[in-house]
């Protein structure tokens, strides 16, 4: 049998973090908890995690800024939960490097769903592929890989799933909104920030984008060389 996967939950209210915490252990899920950044730092000094839950609201650090600090760190997924809900809110926590959002209060249930939904990304790997020459890059789309001049470059869990759809019909553009039905915001809104974050990391230019191109009308193409 395969070992429970472990969540660290960062949430300087105790009741919200001991009943998140308490939930996702009675859905099979192992976990740890913290109260603050500091303190998720020094549960990741003593424990490797499968996803971290993380409050956006906290005192000292907050959540944004510790979540784009991990993203510079580790690939570790990050969910953030935060009492700000609003779409420009959802946006702010993609642009620092998210994989998912999701706003208080909310119905445990769709907290354990869409943990379920990150991890399972995180695991699965699709048939093998070819690998793809983008420029500097090259994008490996069995292992969901991102790599310049052999060094590895960091996707989020979203950014990587984006890739590999678009790598599935190189040359070919897909509809924004097709992209868009497994992110929190349908209207395309969080599609448009990932191809942002990857034309900074994929393109010379990403103003004048070579590789991740936008089929104007339509939605986005992938381009390799």
């Amino acid at each position: 049998m395969s070992e429970p996967a472990h969540i660290l939950v960062v949430d300087d209210h105790d009741e919200i973090r001991n009943s998140v915490s308490s939930y996702l252990e009675r859905n099979g899920m192992r976990t740890s908890v913290a109260e603050s950044a500091a303190e998720m730092d020094a549960q990741r000094a003593r424990h490797s995690f499968d996803l971290i839950v993380l409050d956006v609201m906290m005192p000292g650090e907050d959540g944004l800024t510790a979540c784009k600090r991990l993203r510079q760190e580790c690939g570790t997924p990050v969910l953030m939960l935060t009492a700000r809900g609003e779409a420009e809110h959802r946006i702010e926590g993609l642009q620092v490097g998210a994989d998912d959002y999701l706003g208080k209060p909310f119905e445990p249930q769709e907290l354990l769903l869409r943990i379920g939904a990150i991890l399972r990304r995180t695991a699965e790997r699709p048939a093998v592929g070819s690998a793809l020459a983008l420029g500097l890059c090259v994008f490996d789309p069995a292992r969901g890989e991102l790599s310049q001049d052999g060094a590895p470059v960091r996707l989020t869990e979203g950014e990587a799933a984006l890739l590999k759809r678009l790598a599935q019909t190189p040359h070919e553009p897909v509809d924004r909104l097709e992209l868009a039905r497994d992110t929190v915001d349908p209207s395309g809104r969080a599609v448009d920030v990932q191809v942002t974050r990857l034309r900074r990391k994929i393109e010379t230019d990403p103003k004048a984008p070579r590789y991740l191109q936008t089929v104007r009308g339509v939605g986005y193409m992938l381009a390799p060389d």
